[in-house]
């Protein structure tokens, strides 16, 4: 037990020292203009950004249950703060966040992270496609109505963070990016916009503080159903970012663990003056392909971006904003699934409906709970509708002409009851009619109630019937919700 432990920490921690140090630096430079603009966002100071992405990074560290993967303040969750803020202000916010870490502990807790199963493969990667494009999205302010020297940083950014590796792995490129266009501009004069242009940079450490409200019912009545949603919003982008990060990584990750791990997160932030976030996809892409795979690039982040904005505000405050311009529109490119739209006429239809549905609703309502959500539910409209489709009964008369036998094989619910009910001749002038349900499944109880009524027809014809070769799952559901064989049941139904 304690050498698998020791293991743990050691592949965890200390396996991959100088590319997560690396890449904690990167995506450190690149969390700040991003916490900056989400705290605008939901209409508080900069510093609650900065201080959540510091302390959502550093404790998902220790305690999320995806190495590798960087959870700080985010757009998704600043949308849903502005009305918040706007009618009862920071304080409430604190409450709301600390509140929301709670539910997300109770998530992982009742192992709700198991419920990503049911998010199919078209799902996840319309999810990818539509956060690329929203963060290339994201950048266009940086590069609307301004000069030329903005689009040259931009492209030479581009051009460094692309070439450079040919010439050296050993330093991320997005890191010489940012330091080659910040030593330029500073060396040169070059007049264009900068992180310090965003707001003002926290001057201090944050620290330990109870949210100044009333601990009353009418508190609560007004925090959670902002919590609720932060919470089922929040843990959403985990999940789907945590499954991108596996398949970029090849390795597993533990969902309920990181349910509780982004809780307790959030009641970290909460408490230290933060806002709540989640994992963000587009820094997770940067930390994977600067170098970054275990939980010390996520712990470098989170302090060395507090430690950057604080004592050394006066240089961040001047990187410009066209090198982290650059370093987003990698991770927009390298986030989106190329594949996946040069495979829309070879895969199935309705994969490519589901994928291009979770892309359109994402991308025009920015609601990502909405986007997944839809794509989930034609995802299920789909599959069920390809089920009920492999429904056969197959009949045959007995050589006196006495019995008919059908023999029922796939799986009857409501989407093929129908289909179900119409295989049977029920005017049919025969003496037993036997249905052999051995290679058939009756899910729910829409199948009972058709089960029940082709007997019952039968029946009123004059017809005997047996049913045999019925599983126990099967079985278990028709003894609880059958009629036809509970006389009273049975009067009850003809009365009507």
């Amino acid at each position: 037990m304690m050498l698998n432990a020791y293991r743990s920490i050691r592949q965890d921690w200390l396996s991959n020292v100088r590319g997560d140090v690396l890449a904690g630096i990167v995506v450190a430079l690149a969390l700040i203009p991003e916490a900056i603009a989400f705290s605008i966002i939901a209409g508080v100071d900069p510093k609650v950004g900065l201080y959540a992405s510091f302390c959502i990074a550093a404790v998902s560290a220790f305690v999320g249950g995806r190495p590798g993967m960087i959870s700080a303040a985010t757009g998704a969750m600043a949308l849903l703060m502005i009305t918040l803020v706007r009618e009862h202000g920071l304080q409430y916010l604190l409450a709301a966040t600390v509140l929301t870490g709670v539910l997300q502990v109770l998530a992982g807790a009742f192992r709700l992270g198991g419920l990503m199963r049911f998010v199919s493969r078209s799902v996840v990667i319309g999810f990818v496609n539509a956060l690329a494009i929203l963060i290339f999205l994201a950048q266009l302010p940086e590069l609307t109505n301004v000069g030329w020297q903005v689009y040259a940083l931009a492209a030479a950014g581009l051009g460094l963070i692309y070439l450079f590796p040919y010439i050296s792995k050993t330093i991320p490129s997005p890191l010489v990016c940012i330091i080659a266009l910040t030593g330029f501009t500073i060396l040169f004069g070059v007049d264009v916009r900068t992180v310090g242009d965003m707001g003002a940079l926290p001057d201090s450490l944050p620290i330990f503080l109870i949210p100044d409200i009333p601990l009353n019912l009418q508190t609560l009545m007004i925090i959670f159903p902002y919590s609720a949603t932060l919470a089922v919003v929040g843990l959403l982008e985990s999940m789907m970012t945590a499954t991108i990060v596996d398949d970029l990584t090849d390795t597993p990750s533990d969902k309920n663990r990181e349910c509780v791990g982004q809780g307790v997160a959030n009641v970290s932030a909460g408490f230290l003056g933060g806002m709540a976030g989640c994992a963000m996809i587009g820094q997770s892409v940067i930390n994977i392909k600067s170098g970054g795979r275990g939980r010390l690039s996520t712990l470098v982040a989170g302090v060395v971006l507090l430690l950057m904005v604080v004592f050394l505000g006066e240089w961040v405050a001047r990187i410009p904003m066209a090198a982290l311009v650059a370093v987003m529109i990698m991770v927009a490119i390298g986030t989106f699934s190329w594949e996946s739209v040069a495979n829309l006429h070879k895969n199935p239809k309705s994969s490519s409906v589901v994928m291009v549905s979770t892309v359109v609703v994402v991308v025009f309502t920015h609601n990502l709970a909405l986007g997944v959500g839809v794509g989930v539910l034609l995802s299920a409209l789909f599959f069920a509708y390809k089920i009920s489709k492999i429904l056969y009964v197959g009949s045959s008369l007995s050589e006196d002409g006495v019995t008919r036998r059908y023999e029922v094989v796939g799986q009857v619910f409501f989407s093929s009851a129908d289909k179900f009910i119409a295989s049977f001749d029920l005017k049919e002038a025969v003496e037993k009619v036997e249905i052999d349900v051995s290679r058939a499944h009756f899910w729910d109880i829409t199948a009972v109630g058709a089960l029940d009524k082709v007997i019952l027809k039968f029946r009123r014809e004059g017809t005997d019937v047996e049913i045999f070769g019925m599983n126990k799952a099967s079985e278990t559901m028709v003894d609880r919700f059958a009629v036809h064989d509970k006389p009273d049941a049975v009067e009850r139904l003809m009365a009507h």
